[in-house]
């Protein structure tokens, strides 16, 4: 993990983070505990794009089981919320 203090930040400015950068994101500590994280804004970018494609395909596998009738209806909220406490989790 690649970690930069706040407090070296404060003394040393951007650079700190640019240099950190280099090897990957860097995690900054404030506080003696992980509080952020730097990205590049390439990688930044990237993990929005495969954010959205699998968003995507998670609507599209959804809009496919309703069209082959792959549902479950329930008469009220309540109904739905005992139904998804009684699947076994993935």
């Amino acid at each position: 993990m690649n970690i930069v203090p706040a407090q070296e930040i404060k003394r040393r400015g951007m650079a700190a983070v640019d240099e950190a950068l280099s090897q990957g994101p860097v995690h900054i500590i404030k506080n003696n505990r992980l509080q952020y994280v730097v990205l590049t804004e390439e990688r930044y970018s990237e993990l929005i794009e495969t954010q959205e494609e699998a968003a995507l395909a998670r609507i599209k596998a959804s809009l496919e089981d309703a069209k082959a009738g792959r549902v479950t209806r329930h008469a009220s909220v309540k109904a739905l919320l005992k139904h998804l406490d009684s699947e076994p989790s993935a």
